[in-house]
């Protein structure tokens, strides 16, 4: 059981903590142990060999062909990172488990695989009794039954509590009978067991562990998608299945409690996951630029194809840094809990760091795949080469466990209960940072610790975080408790805090490269200030947009003179650095790190 993890910080910490107070304790990817390590190097090694030649069969839909892959992965002990020693599992944690899914190169046995380990077996982990985690887990763990996770419905989209499919108690007692349908059920195709979500009477949902042999249940055909094509994808029926008493999951009527706790995880396995996506896109590119010649030159020649592959890698790096800093953070969280209930309420306290991971992860790749068809020209477009499937694939990873739309919701959401029950004290500290912003002059925040090509970035970062606390805070005291249905202010404020919380991921990895001497320390750095100027910018255009359209319109010039005044600008030659990334990346051919 791999054990190697630091303290980290409270859930939200990195508005309100500088940086440099931050930078040496929250966890990195360079911090993993030889054991992560060797796990991840295993995984890709069992990808490369196992799934990648058998790429056009799984997009195909071979028959029994995903399946088979993903018990294969079972034999490699693949299957059992998060479940408990006493059940077969290996119980080495969600940040290895995360580590693992940044390897699956081939996104249709990614999401086989991840709908198995993830919303498929950690809700028996989490919240089965011990008779069906006796039962259960140790033919989940070993791939001999492979599961699925039933809970969208025909109609009901991302609003996936209104559940028609209900459960009635039979006259002796003994079982449930089930009816109802799901919709876009992941594995439904060769699934063995399932986690079902129904209502009982009209009370909120429960969950159930059904099991697809029994009388009533049935799938749909295959669904003809965009992208995934070799994953299988199915509506469920249950028509007067009968479940017995004893397979009902957790406490009756609380399935909420499982589906959300659940989707947190798996959001951040997402992020996960989609930055392992744009890693192999990077390298298909950066090889691709030494190849392809036009007018005499090759492709990474061009400043314009320099810029991209910079960018591209730079917004991956900061993608990849908050990712696995949440997941250092919620590992932790886990493993220091007694007991389930416990548990979850410390990994609660990361919802907002799980979306922005879920939300960031999927739009770097969404920009990656794009710039990487854009990078391959007309042969981008063709079926023949990878660059043209993974553009398809990304697609719905911005859909997954929960819209983006969702999750700026939850993010900024998140962040107001939060401080109105106090647990992050915004309220008292506001006439502070007003102070701050009314001066005009931001105090400098870059220390003796911090590198001297990340000072601007670093007091560029500390700014943002002081109009992002001041601009929302005085926003959202003028809709009060009308706040939830401004749903243009809570895009711009997730947005901002989307930005933030990835500049300071960003720097804080950075710093945390150059204080123990990495030998990749100037590396990091470069895209440390790539990503926190690119980021930047995006962060000016949100906060403009948010005063604009939030602020009493007689306010809104001074408003704007003044927050612009504060932040300032993150002065950089983006050209020079982009060449110079550009060119490291040619000579790995592929990611940097």
């Amino acid at each position: 059981m791999s054990t190697t993890m630091k303290p980290t910080e409270k859930g939200t910490a990195f508005l309100t903590t500088p940086v440099t107070e931050s930078a040496d304790k929250i966890f990195t990817l360079e911090q993993r142990d030889e054991e992560q390590r060797w796990i991840e190097e295993s995984s890709a090694t069992f990808i490369t060999r196992e799934v990648l030649p058998k790429v056009e069969q799984i997009d195909r839909q071979e028959p029994g062909i995903l399946p088979s892959l993903v018990k294969k992965a079972g034999e490699q002990g693949l299957l059992m990172i998060e479940i408990p020693e006493q059940y077969g599992g290996a119980e080495l944690g969600l940040l290895t488990s995360c580590l693992v899914g940044g390897t699956m190169q081939e996104s249709s046995f990614a999401v086989a695989y991840g709908a198995h380990t993830g919303i498929g077996t950690l809700p028996i982990v989490y919240y089965g009794n011990e008779a069906q985690k006796q039962k259960y887990l140790p033919k989940l763990a070993s791939g001999e039954w492979l599961a699925a996770y039933a809970l969208t419905e025909p109609g009901a989209g991302s609003d996936a509590m209104n559940l028609s499919t209900h459960a009635e108690l039979s006259a002796d007692g003994t079982h449930y009978i089930l009816n109802g349908t799901k919709q876009w059920i992941s594995n439904a195709g060769f699934a063995d067991v399932m986690v079902v979500f129904a209502r009982i009477g009209s009370q909120r949902p429960t969950a159930f562990i059904v099991e697809v042999t029994w009388p009533g249940v049935s799938t749909g055909k295959e669904e003809n998608k965009m992208g995934i094509k070799g994953s299988s994808t199915r509506q469920v029926y249950f028509e007067n299945v009968n479940v017995p008493v004893e397979n009902l999951l957790g406490e009756i009527h609380k399935g909420y409690k499982i589906a959300f706790n659940i989707l947190n995880i798996g959001r951040l396995k997402l992020g996960a996951g989609n930055v392992g996506g744009a890693r192999s896109a990077i390298n298909l590119a950066a090889e691709y630029t030494t190849q392809r010649k036009a007018f005499g030159k090759y492709l990474h020649e061009f400043g314009m194809i320099q810029k991209k592959l910079a960018r591209m890698t730079a917004e991956t790096y900061a993608a990849e840094s908050e990712v696995f800093r949440t997941a250092g953070s919620i590992d932790s969280a886990e493993r220091g809990a007694p007991d389930t209930e416990s548990m979850f309420k410390a990994v609660e306290e990361y919802a907002i760091e799980a979306s922005i991971a879920k939300v960031h992860g999927s739009e770097t790749l969404a920009y990656v795949v794009d710039e990487g068809v854009q990078i391959f020209g007309g042969y981008g477009f063709m079926h023949e080469y990878p660059i043209e499937k993974a553009y398809r694939d990304a697609r719905i990873q911005r859909i997954f466990e929960g819209t983006n739309e969702i999750n700026r919701l939850v993010t900024a959401g998140t962040l107001f209960r939060r401080v109105l029950s106090g647990k992050l004290d915004l309220m008292s500290k506001y006439p502070q940072y007003m102070g701050y912003i009314m001066s005009g002059h931001a105090p400098d925040r870059a220390d003796a610790t911090v590198p001297a090509e990340l000072y601007a970035a670093v007091n560029a970062l500390e700014r943002a975080k002081d109009v992002t606390i001041y601009a929302g805070m005085k926003a959202a005291m003028k809709y009060m408790q009308a706040l939830e249905q401004e749903e243009e202010f809570i895009e711009y404020l997730a947005n901002l805090l989307i930005e933030v919380y990835s500049m300071d991921s960003t720097l804080a990895r950075a710093m945390q490269a150059v204080h123990r001497g990495d030998g990749n320390s100037a590396v990091h750095v470069k895209l440390a200030q790539l990503a926190v100027w690119l980021s930047f910018a995006r962060f000016r255009t949100n906060l403009d947009q948010l005063i604009m359209t939030n602020i009493a319109e007689s306010e809104v010039t001074e408003e704007l003179a003044r927050v612009r005044t504060y932040i300032g600008d993150y002065l950089l030659n983006g050209v020079t650095l982009q060449r110079e990334i550009a060119a490291l990346v040619v000579e790995k051919q592929g990611y940097l790190l």
